[in-house]
């Protein structure tokens, strides 16, 4: 293993497990301004103290500003480190860290605080090193959990030379080290549906229910669903509201559908499969979420062969089929290098967790990248 890997991993990881635990005690569900700005402060001390703190607004209208941090060198070149400080598990459902055997339990470990304590982590072992890079950027956003629309500030690493992502790591199929180098386009259907309310009990028939126009289009949209198709589409509906009362028949509503695909626009066929009217009540489609997807697998190729020289052991390219903000910035970014995070399980549940042993291997992995990235001797 290079020495300066091997190095700066044992003293990352000789922290991380009680950054971890002060991360994860702060809870920051998406949304909640006071959380993000709790998650905030934690990571603005965490920092090595020669960065610029900036604060962005926010993606998404009305959620804490996003946190950037930037280093200057005296390089060439310029690399983006990226995570989110949002989860989402609520309040009332919060745990904090504790361990339990080899696992690190509590509410956003894996998802993604694990790997924003990798990330500072990484952005401290480059401080030290400003001969190495023009500019080092971290990223952690609040409101990707959630977020509706893409990455307003991506533009601003126009020319960066790669982008980091630390969602959560994993394994690859014989046991190397994974990282993640393609992902799903996604998108969320809303299907609004229109009836007319009536009494159920004395004037059923003079109703439209929307209910059961909501019901037929779930079944239109899960009709589409073709995993192993040429798209390898998935369209799983999610959630349905419709109802304001147990005895009149329900005149609106709301269907959601999570699509995944190989590109965005296998989501059209989705869209036209809803019928526009069912029982005298009109229907109404539209995608109100669209992430664009990832697929960094060729200009990453050369970069993970020498990661794989660097670590000592194999670093392999995996796709997973959640969405990230890296396949926002890999659009501008072509070397896009995502799941650099600890490996664990449990994501989005109270209790989800962090392999401990998993904050020093994978602090390797994302420090061996960036060696292999920055030539760093």
């Amino acid at each position: 293993m290079h020495p300066w890997v091997e190095a700066e991993a044992a003293r990352i990881s000789r922290r991380a497990e009680r950054e971890l635990e002060a991360l994860v005690a702060v809870s920051s569900p998406s949304g909640d301004s006071h959380g993000a700005e709790e998650a905030v402060s934690v990571c603005a001390a965490l920092v090595p103290p020669e960065v610029d703190i900036e604060r962005l607004p926010s993606s998404t209208e009305g959620y804490a500003p996003d946190f950037l941090a930037r280093v200057h060198g005296s390089g060439t070149r310029r690399l983006l480190l990226l995570g989110h400080l949002d989860t989402v598990v609520g309040h009332d459902a919060h745990r904090v860290l504790e361990r339990q055997g080899d696992r690190l339990v509590g509410s956003g470990a894996v998802d993604m605080k694990g790997g924003v304590v990798l990330a500072i982590g990484v952005l401290e072992s480059l401080a030290a090193r400003p001969d190495t890079f023009a500019e080092t950027a971290l990223l952690l956003v609040t409101d990707e959990e959630w977020r509706v629309g893409g990455l307003e500030h991506a533009h601003l690493f126009d020319g960066f030379d790669a982008c980091l992502c630390f969602e959560a790591g994993q394994g690859g199929p014989s046991g190397e080290e994974g990282v993640i180098v393609k992902r799903k386009a996604a998108g969320t259907l809303r299907v609004r549906a229109h009836g007319v309310s009536a009494h159920s009990g004395s004037a059923p028939d003079r109703g439209r229910n929307a209910l059961l126009a909501l019901a037929k289009a779930a079944e239109s949209v899960a009709a589409c669903h073709d995993p192993d198709g040429p798209d390898r589409l998935s369209a799983v509906p999610t959630i349905m509201n419709s109802g304001e009362a147990f005895n009149v028949v329900p005149p609106s509503g709301e269907l959601f559908c999570d699509l995944r695909a190989e590109s965005a626009g296998s989501f059209d066929e989705v869209v036209a499969a809803v019928p526009a009217e069912v029982g005298g009540a009109r229907l109404e489609p539209d995608i109100v979420r669209l992430w664009p997807g990832l697929d960094s697998r060729a200009a990453t190729a050369s970069l993970l062969e020498r990661a794989t020289a660097v670590l000592g052991r194999p670093v392999v390219g995996m796709e997973r089929g959640g969405a990230s903000d890296a396949s926002h910035v890999a659009v501008r970014v072509p070397i896009t290098v995502d799941g650099l995070g600890p490996r664990g399980g449990g994501a989005h549940n109270p209790d989800e967790y962090v392999l401990a042993k998993s904050l020093h291997t994978r602090s390797e992995v994302a420090l061996a990248v960036v060696a292999s990235l920055l030539e760093i001797t």
